[in-house]
């Protein structure tokens, strides 16, 4: 049985490399040589933080079950399979033919593909009878829908015009007045400006009715109502890119998703809306690698703060942030996506605290302060020293400024869907818990949380348990080994 062959060869390989061991390294493989034996469902949710040799126990079924595969991953993931873990493989004699990229050969059975290559396999027929078994599924929805989008540059505009010299006027004449809508709406921080359906019919009725059009235009007028357009706004150089992309890109994927046996595992696991798309297909859950409990994180969360969106937010931020980096050496990290108000409490700090408070900066003093966004932390935090405290301005809510989000949400209101609790929230909780897993296990590192919406809201005793195991503090002591909850 394939379960049992997995099984002796992964203790054969953890034994000769000697190392401390992921402790589901077995009930991982176990679990993936199963699904692909009986070409089921399976969702594996791989605890934020775990050791990253947790993907050496997914991948060696894969290479031992001698059935084709397409093994989806991100770009990230794939340089670490090529460098650490397929090695590891071919170091004991396991060595399966494998293919990366488009086009794989039938008669290779393990096809690695990132998710743009797995779509462009999709549309062109050449999966055939393959399982699918997705690294890093947390991150599925949000790489299809990238690879699904459509980017219009300025060089588009004229590609187009040259195609169809007789429309030139009137494409010009189109460009022109969606330029007037872009830099006529109010600036935001993220630089994106919504383009609403009414805004570009004039331009699709004239391309619809007027033969082929080049790449990407021609993907662009396939679209459907259940996409969302913005402008990518460049206002220092007065210049915008045209994007497009679906509102809920799993739904359109139903084919793909719902013809063959699937296993996804990864960190932050699959959400609701991923199992949605499985339209209810039976399938096995498993959660493997949840922080100890004899562990806690110590958290500094006191009561009565003022909401983000109180006048006294900002000085509550400010003397919060000094009493946090007084009473700790080491670096401290603070976490807002308020671009003015980030801004405005980098400077403050640097006021009191001079060179050592830096803005999204890869190379921070040792006691260093770094002010940064989610995204920015996210991206980069792999490249940093390990904070000795974590200080959270404002929880990670997506911003209804993003088109994307704004136009997501005013979709799921219109079917009745509870927007805020299966849609925002669980992505907050999940970029929480995917931040904070940096902190566990370290000694004298420390969590903050300075938002008061953690307290007044009933929602936020859900995010507090989410992040369980934690002990609260209520003093800001060097030394916190006394904790009661805040």
């Amino acid at each position: 049985m394939l379960e049992a062959h997995v099984h002796e060869q992964l203790k054969r390989l953890l034994h000769q490399d000697g190392r401390p061991l992921w402790a589901h390294h077995l009930s991982l493989s176990r679990l993936v040589a199963r699904s692909l034996r009986r070409r089921d469902t399976t969702l594996i949710s791989i605890a934020p933080g775990s050791e990253p040799s947790w993907q050496l126990s997914a991948l060696l079924p894969c290479c031992l079950a001698g059935e084709p595969i397409a093994l989806v991953v991100s770009q990230q993931l794939q340089q670490r399979l090529q460098l650490v873990e397929l090695p590891r493989l071919h170091r004991a004699g396991i060595a399966t033919p494998l293919w990366q990229g488009d086009n794989c050969p039938q008669d290779i059975p393990l096809w690695l593909l990132k998710p743009a290559e797995l779509l462009r396999a999709h549309r062109a027929g050449q999966l055939h009878g393959r399982q699918l078994v997705v690294l890093d599924s947390g991150q599925l929805e949000k790489d299809l829908q990238t690879a699904m989008g459509v980017t219009l540059e300025p060089r588009d505009w004229d590609r187009l015009q040259k195609a169809h010299p007789a429309l030139a006027q009137a494409i010009a004449s189109c460009f022109d007045q969606l330029s007037q809508n872009v830099f006529a709406h109010p600036a935001n921080p993220l630089g994106r400006v919504p383009i609403s359906e009414a805004a570009e019919a004039p331009l699709r009725q004239l391309l619809g009715n007027h033969g082929p059009m080049p790449d990407p235009w021609q993907r662009w007028l396939h679209t459907r109502s259940t996409w969302v357009s913005w402008a990518e706004v460049d206002y220092r150089l007065l210049r915008w890119k045209w994007r497009r992309q679906p509102l809920e890109p799993l739904q359109l994927l139903q084919p793909l998703l719902s013809a063959r046996g699937m296993i996804l595992c990864g960190s932050p696991g699959p959400g609701k809306k991923l199992a949605a798309s499985l339209n209810g297909r039976p399938m096995v859950r498993v959660k493997l690698g949840d922080p100890s409990l004899h562990d806690p994180l110590p958290l500094y969360a006191p009561r009565r703060q003022p909401l983000p969106n109180a006048p006294v937010f900002p000085r509550h931020l400010l003397d919060q942030c000094s009493r946090l980096v007084l009473a700790r050496s080491g670096l401290t990290a603070v976490l807002l996506d308020d671009v003015p108000l980030r801004q405005a409490l980098t400077s403050a700090l640097a006021a009191e605290f001079g060179s050592r408070v830096v803005h999204e900066c890869l190379t921070p003093a040792d006691n260093g302060v770094l002010c940064t966004g989610w995204g920015w932390w996210q991206e980069h935090h792999h490249q940093l020293p390990l904070p000795r405290q974590l200080v959270i301005g404002s929880l990670p809510l997506l911003s209804l400024e993003d088109p994307i989000t704004a136009a997501l949400v005013q979709h799921w209101r219109q079917q009745g869907r509870d927007w805020f609790g299966e849609l925002l929230l669980p992505d907050a909780i999940a970029t929480m818990q995917h931040v904070v897993a940096c902190l566990r296990g370290q000694w004298g590192t420390r969590l903050a949380i300075l938002d008061g919406r953690i307290h007044c809201r009933s929602w936020g005793q859900l995010v507090l348990g989410e992040l369980q195991p934690w002990v609260g503090i209520s003093q800001l002591l060097p030394d916190e080994n006394q904790g009661q909850d805040p």
